[in-house]
């Protein structure tokens, strides 16, 4: 699949429902560039982590949460890279937790460590930043089992 770089940049409502835009956006930009189960990946990582955005950070100025994402190829592989970008938390750094099989939470950092080749935090002096890079390798291998 030949793949031309692009990159989208959406601004969202810091509520649950900026979760919801997140991901109909996503699909629609993606539907047909990448890969059903590379995409598939991406919108569950772009839901867990501005779902966490409005759960456990402050948003930006204005009341919104930033989502970014970015298609490349990448040697001979195709790489969605996704940021989501709130007003951070004074808490703490975001961090996969094991939660126990009773917890109702706990496991959306769990998930996208799993669907992503890699993710990580940014913190500049106006928030943070999560970011994932997941490629269609790596999920379509997961597919396969």
């Amino acid at each position: 699949m030949a793949v031309a770089e692009r990159a989208w940049c959406l601004v969202v409502p810091h509520h649950a429902r900026g979760a919801r835009v997140a991901r109909h956006r996503l699909a629609a930009e993606l539907s047909g560039a990448v890969t059903g189960a590379l995409l598939l990946d991406v919108v569950a990582v772009v839901a867990e982590l501005v779902g966490n955005a409005v759960r456990h950070a402050a948003p930006l100025p204005g009341g919104v949460v930033r989502v970014a994402w970015r298609l490349a190829p990448d040697d001979g592989d195709v790489v969605v890279e996704v940021r989501v970008t709130d007003g951070g938390s004074e808490v703490a750094l975001p961090r996969a937790r094991t939660p126990g099989p009773e917890a109702t939470g706990g496991r959306g950092l769990g998930i996208v460590e799993a669907l992503a080749d890699r993710w990580g935090v940014d913190r500049d002096g106006l928030g943070q930043s999560v970011w994932a890079r997941l490629s269609a390798l790596r999920a379509a291998s997961r597919a396969a089992c």
